[in-house]
């Protein structure tokens, strides 16, 4: 121990007559940095989101000694309120610089010098272990210029982008990409307890340093991505894929067309699907998109970003699998990635959206564009797998929708099979990588295009995306509100074919995408389990809870007391029996997301002399209902329940577990719910609803509140949510039990003709009753789930389960809708498909 203080005396001794000049050009970097760099800090609240503890002592570790490195890093502390670098730190009886560098930058002639790391880490752990109570945190901070990715075999990236470089490429790199920088500040390393577990052995700590080499490294790749392959070079390394070559061939012999031709088509495919990825695209996009934002939104709240960071670190290659509302959709996620830290990932984009001149820009930001339909197009299937499978092999971040559209009801959608069979594909190529799906809620308090969607559900054509619609739309820009990014539970896909296919990994071929016989039912699976991991992290917000009050209410219409009550009641029911914990709860009171929603014109406020009403106007009741329908798997079992009690008048905890069971089966489906105990979870709804006076118990009993009662209003209330999916329900369960067997897609259009008659009887204007996918969705729930069966004749037919589900759902709704749809039965029996 003597030696090794008298060592690290001389050493030190020595270090001080380097460091000061160089710690005297930091300082008078001071301001030129303040000139050329502008910086973003990750995370946004590094003392909170990290652990950093203000009452010990902390260090920092940088990947490069670099005096404009260290200057940034200095004003970052500043903003922060830490230390600064340059200063010292007291540990006992020692004052120790408060920064170590793992590399020296190289110089113009002579290789690099040598790091004074590996000595500053040993004295760091041998302090510790001589006072354990320092506890002293070392804190990796990197340094991130311009974010750029640079390209393979590329002379400008050597020189401007290599790793410590020296002086005259830092200077450079400064000047160029000094206003693009990102300074990662990651979670501090606990000296002390790394020195009582490893000791103060110089092995210990060039594991330290090891370890801090990966990580900066796994920090550049993350906030980076690989570099890029230029275009042509992409082209002909898949060209020569021993996969795509015998695609072609084939494709030359079924047309009777040469080799040459046929390859030449498989380029112009390459051409219109391929992302065209540019760091400069994504600068700019970034300056449009900040600008776009403050001017649309109050802002956008951000939820889970730390699961992106803690995958990307551990060197996960990334996939994510997002909800599609809105075109915004494109471009707030990847906004939202790039401002984490994160490099944006190529995009999978519909081939409407290649249009000039948002084609190009779309495609220069990472997207890559795909047709509706690769049926009777083999090559073309092909070359895309190809393109896929290279992007994940390279390890390039990808992003695709899994319901295939956007939403036209608010509602997800059923999910498509394709991207995700391709995605398996690809690991079945040999990634050597874990591969994470992540799955994302997008929410919004106003969708630009919701005025569009009830009148193409009505039957009116789909618009094509043009020129003049994004003119047209960039006019319309007004207040949105506030924009949701909710990041779910992360799906590891190695994980998941472990569990359903153990022995998944003998079927790997790395030459050609293998398509075994478990892929589709695997990959059906799967995309189940992505739609309820993202309804598992919905947002809810003012609006689509204002909605949620107002659309249940007779006349669209409640007083403002009325509305302040049932909505503090649906945020005290999601605080005390949260649906999953990813879920998140607005910040402001009731009153305030009124007074919010007023702002935004979504409400009507008008005063009389008994006080003010809250309502909706038949047009604005239409386009709530969209809002209403992102978060209504929230509350549809407690609706339900509420629906129970008050036509039965008195059930049992058993009878109303019993009847969530039933038709918790079916909603699984059309709503994606995932309850990991529904006993459990309704016995805690029950509990709720009891401790804020909206059921009452007897004995075993539950029973609705009295009838002139404001609770038994509000219960009232919360039971209409669950009244159109009922009603549904309803029509198809009877349509089937009394003029069934029925070819699937007949009983699916006469569901539909049911629904348009009960529609215009009641009054109802709900847009998923539009929606044709609905009914299709539930004739194969109920296959599914034994309801009913295929006869001979491949119709489908009741089963004894569906007439005790149905009398169960008849009970539950309102006296004069079950009439109706008797009453109307044999008029829709009797009336042909598509007429």
């Amino acid at each position: 121990m003597i030696s090794y203080a008298i060592l690290s005396a001389h050493f030190f001794q020595v270090s001080k007559v380097m460091l000061s000049g160089f710690k005297l050009f930091t300082k008078l970097l001071r301001w030129p940095i303040r000139l050329l760099v502008k910086y973003k800090i990750v995370p946004d609240n590094p003392l909170h989101a990290l652990g950093v503890e203000p009452g010990r002592p902390l260090l920092y570790i940088c990947h490069t000694e670099s005096a404009s490195d260290l200057a940034t890093l200095r004003r970052v502390c500043q903003q922060l309120q830490l230390p600064d670098p340059l200063s010292k730190v007291q540990l006992g009886s020692q004052l120790l610089p408060r920064t170590l560098f793992l590399e020296q930058p190289h110089r113009l002639i002579g290789g690099r010098g040598k790091t004074r790391a590996l000595q500053q880490g040993q004295q760091l752990l041998a302090a510790h272990l001589a006072q354990p109570e320092l506890k002293a945190q070392l804190m990796p901070a990197a340094i991130l210029w311009g974010r750029a990715p640079g390209k393979e075999n590329s002379i400008k990236w050597l020189i401007g982008e290599a790793h410590s470089p020296n002086w005259l490429a830092k200077l450079l790199i400064v000047l160029i990409s000094g206003r693009h920088t990102l300074v990662r500040l990651s979670k501090p390393v606990d000296l002390q307890q790394m020195a009582a577990q490893f000791g103060s052995a110089p092995e210990t700590a060039r594991k330290l340093l090891r370890m801090s080499r990966i990580h900066f490294y796994r920090q550049r790749l993350a906030a980076t991505g690989p570099k890029l392959m230029q275009r042509n070079q992409l082209f002909n390394a898949l060209l020569a894929s021993p996969a795509l070559k015998k695609a072609i061939a084939d494709e030359a012999e079924t047309k009777r067309i040469s080799y040459q031709a046929a390859q030449q088509e498989a380029r112009k495919l390459l051409q219109e699907i391929a992302a065209d990825y540019r760091t400069s695209t994504l600068r700019f996009g970034d300056r449009i998109l900040s600008w776009l934002w403050q001017k649309l939104y109050y802002g956008i709240k951000v939820k889970n970003a730390d699961k992106l960071l803690e995958l990307a670190q551990k060197g996960h290659e990334i996939v994510y699998v997002p909800c599609h509302r809105s075109h915004m959709d494109y471009l707030l996620l990847s906004y939202i990635i790039y401002h984490q830290g994160l490099v944006p990932p190529h995009i999978a984009a519909g081939i409407n959206l290649n249009f000039w001149p948002a084609g190009t820009i779309f495609r220069r930001g990472g997207a890559f564009f795909i047709r509706r339909s690769f049926s009777g197009n083999k090559l073309y299937s092909a070359v895309f797998r190809e393109y896929l499978s290279l992007l994940f092999i390279k390890g390039y971040a990808v992003k695709y929708y899994t319901e295939g559209g956007r939403s036209r009801t608010g509602r997800l959608l059923q999910p498509k099979t394709g991207m995700l069979a391709m995605t398996v594909q690809s690991m079945l190529r040999g990634i050597d990588r874990p591969v994470t799906l992540v799955p994302v809620y997008l929410g919004y308090e106003h969708v630009m295009e919701v005025n569009t969607y009830l009148s193409e559900l009505q039957g009116s054509g789909k618009q094509k995306e043009s020129v003049f619609g994004v003119l047209k739309a960039i006019r319309n820009l007004r207040d949105y509100g506030y924009g949701y990014v909710n990041f779910g539970e992360p799906i590891s896909l190695n994980q998941y074919l472990s569990q359903q296919v153990p022995a998944w990994k003998s079927e790997i071929n790395p030459l050609e995408a293998p398509k075994p016989q478990w892929l589709n039912p695997v990959t059906g699976k799967l995309s189940e389990q992505i739609m309820r991991h993202i309804n598992q992290a919905a947002a809810l917000n003012s609006i689509n809870l204002i909605a949620l009050c107002l659309l249940a209410s007779d006349k669209h219409s409640l007083t403002r007391q009325e509305l302040v009550q049932q909505l503090q009641a649906y945020l005290t029911l999601q605080q005390a029996v949260p649906y999953h914990a990813n879920v998140s709860l607005p910040e402001q009171s009731a009153e305030q997301m009124l007074e919010h929603a007023a702002r935004m014109q979504k409400i009507m406020l008008t005063a009389d002399s008994f006080g003010q009403l809250v309502s909706l106007s038949p047009q604005q009741a239409v386009l709530m209902s969209y809002y209403r329908n992102n978060i209504l798997h929230l509350f549809i079992l407690p609706a339900i329940l509420a629906s129970a009690v008050l036509r039965q008048q008195r059930l049992s905890l058993t009878e109303l577990q019993s009847l969530a069971e039933q038709l918790y089966s079916l909603l699984k489906h059309e709503l994606f719910l995932q309850v990991p105990s529904l006993q459990h979870y309704i016995r805690q709804l029950l509990q709720q609803l009891q401790a804020q006076g909206l059921l009452i118990q007897d004995g075993e009993d539950y029973l609705a509140p009295p009838q002139h009662s404001r609770e038994y209003m509000m219960l009232d209330l919360l039971a209409h949510n669950a009244e159109h999916t009922l009603q549904r329900y309803a029509m198809v369960f009877n349509l089937l039990r009394a003029h069934g067997p029925l070819p699937r897609p007949e009983l699916e259009q006469q569901s539909h003709q049911l629904a348009q008659r009960l529609l215009t009887l009641h009054g109802i204007n709900a847009p998923e009753y539009y929606d044709k996918n609905l009914f299709a969705s539930l004739s194969q729930a109920l296959k599914l789930e034994g309801y009913c069966q295929s006869d001979q004749d491949n119709r489908l037919q009741a089963t004894p389960a569906l007439s005790r589900l149905a009398a169960t759902v008849n009970l539950l709704l309102r006296s004069e809708v079950l009439q109706s749809i008797h009453s109307i039965m044999p008029e829709a029996a009797t009336t042909q498909p598509g007429s």
